[in-house]
């Protein structure tokens, strides 16, 4: 029966998105030359998707709090692979992610039709990329960092690192820009491991896909948005990031619940 819902419920998985990026990047083609950077029209292809798929999937969502409205970014913890899909069902964002991403089978395809940016961790790129960044966010894309740089058991939050938020104290953006903190909660179907949905370690995407496809019952997937905060109260990017990590663990409700070695 697993082998089963997991062929029932990939299939839907991936007609629904795939076939919604075939009809992002044919929408595309028209959107960009009349818009640009801006994207008013297929980050709706992309929210639709990402809701069908946790439905189809059988996860659940719950939301509480509103997305910002001004300019600026979020950053959220990062559990799983998930979070893309939970993160774009509740509202239109642009992810920063690592460069080996856009190399990845099917997701690096799926990262660079909705406009993720793109990082490498190499000095000698910092001045491109923070320019990138500054575009984006002038163009009034709201981007959304993984702070903690990697993805974790979905029962912890890592030390932020502060590098990325660099990019908001420079050219007179800190007097304009916000970040808003979002926490990113994962309730295991009842009876399972607490860390059934986090995605970490020596995992591979293909064999997390399967347990998560197969399994006979889900859990839910819980966003807190937090209120946005100015980036110019504080004084430099360490201290607001440790002010995000802060907000984000403190509204975590599993991180000191017991779970198996």
């Amino acid at each position: 029966m697993g082998w089963l819902r997991f062929a029932l419920r990939a299939g839907a998985f991936g007609a629904v998105t795939y076939g919604g990026l075939v009809l992002l990047l044919v929408l595309r083609l028209i959107e960009r030359p009349l818009f640009g950077l801006d994207r008013p029209w297929t980050p709706q292809i992309t929210r639709f998707v990402c809701r069908a798929s946790l439905r189809i999937m059988g996860i659940g969502l719950t939301v509480s709090g509103q997305p910002m409205d001004q300019r600026g970014a979020m950053v959220a913890n990062h559990a799983s692979w998930l979070d893309i899909f939970a993160l774009n069902a509740c509202t239109t964002l642009y992810f920063v992610a690592k460069a080996e991403v856009a190399g990845w089978a099917a997701i690096g395809w799926l990262a660079r039709a909705t406009g993720t940016v793109f990082i490498a961790r190499k000095g000698t790129e910092a001045k491109r990329q923070q320019a990138l960044f500054e575009d984006r966010l002038r163009a009034g894309h709201r981007l959304l960092f993984f702070p903690e740089g990697t993805s974790t058991d979905s029962l912890r939050v890592l030390p932020f690192k502060s590098t990325l938020f660099a990019a908001f104290y420079t050219h007179g953006l800190e007097q304009v820009m916000h970040i808003q903190p979002v926490t990113v909660v994962y309730h295991a179907p009842k009876g399972a491991d607490p860390r059934f949905y986090g995605w970490w370690a020596e995992m591979t995407f293909a064999g997390h896909l399967v347990q998560v496809l197969a399994a006979p019952r889900q859990g839910r997937v819980e966003v807190i948005f937090h209120p946005p905060v100015p980036v110019d109260a504080f004084a430099d990017r360490k201290e607001l990031a440790r002010h995000c990590e802060r907000v984000i663990a403190a509204s975590h409700p599993l991180l000191d619940r017991p779970h198996a070695p």
